[in-house]
């Protein structure tokens, strides 16, 4: 294995964990030991556009792939995972909480590792409601939640794992996660009380979101009933994301946020105060 690891990351369909997942990998893009390539399906996941996509990426002959999608249990992403677990190489799959079911399933799969990030809810998606500006917002609502709650800081921390493993040669351990409120703790990087005691509300508030959404698109038939659902479904994720927010500037108002960017070679560095240097994380 070369020092620089290449990433193939499929995406079927779309999920507040995919929007900005390999930009968080390399978030000045100056890492000089990892490149990605991004294989999607746009907004679609039939079985045919993820299967197009999964062989793409394969062409790139990636030494680590990602599948991200809604729901990892439906035709489409179960066959992009299929086509990338044949090539021996290994799998990440990033979903959310409606594709739990399928966990026991992928322990079985030695070179398949999964995070599963429950507060990560669909969308309120119904004509009467969905539009694309309100589609953009919910995302920017959910981006907040995930964020400050830890779920990028996780999976950028697991990833990074698996590829210091892959530099050195050696098998990576890939991660088993349902990303829930403990995980919260381990991975907010959250030091107030207080502030942890926000994130965790919002983050259960954002798992609750797909309570509301599924009943709105496929269980109430009445549009008027659906509609004011799935509206209310987005404003508890708007709610979610204002307490994510809170607990963020908590941290910066203690001058105690944590931050961990990447040096160039990869390593991960870290600094709580704002004016100071970030140092190595031993």
């Amino acid at each position: 294995m070369s020092n620089k690891v290449s990433i193939g990351v499929v995406k079927c369909g779309c999920i507040g964990s995919s929007v900005l997942l390999e930009y968080a990998l390399d978030e000045r893009a100056e890492r000089e030991d990892m490149t990605t390539m991004v294989y999607g399906t746009g907004s679609k996941m039939s079985e045919d556009l993820c299967e197009q996509a999964a062989k793409r990426a394969l062409e790139g002959k990636h030494d680590l792939y990602i599948v991200v999608s809604p729901n990892a249990a439906l035709p489409g992403p179960s066959r992009a995972r299929e086509i990338l677990v044949e090539s021996g190489r290994p799998v990440i799959v990033i979903t959310d909480g409606a594709a739990r079911s399928i966990a026991k399933k992928l322990d079985e799969v030695s070179n398949v590792g999964y995070i599963i990030v429950l507060a990560d809810s669909m969308i309120g998606a119904r004509r009467e409601f969905l539009d694309p500006s309100e589609m953009c917002m919910y995302n920017t609502y959910v981006l907040r939640v995930l964020t400050v709650c830890g779920v990028y800081r996780c999976i950028v921390r697991y990833i990074d794992e698996i590829v210091n493993k892959l530099k050195k040669g050696e098998s990576p351990q890939l991660p088993r996660v349902i990303f829930d409120k403990y995980h919260v703790i381990e991975h907010s990087g959250l030091h107030n009380p207080y502030a942890l005691a926000k994130a965790i509300a919002a983050y259960e508030i954002a798992r609750h979101v797909a309570d509301l959404t599924v009943e709105a698109c496929f269980k109430v038939k009445e549009w008027e009933r659906y509609t004011m659902i799935a509206a209310s479904a987005h404003e508890m994720m708007r709610t979610a994301a204002l307490l994510a927010e809170e607990a963020r500037e908590i941290e910066k108002y203690n001058d105690s946020l944590l931050r961990t960017p990447h040096a160039k070679d990869g390593r991960t560095l870290a600094k709580t105060r704002l004016m100071e240097k970030p140092a190595e994380v031993m």
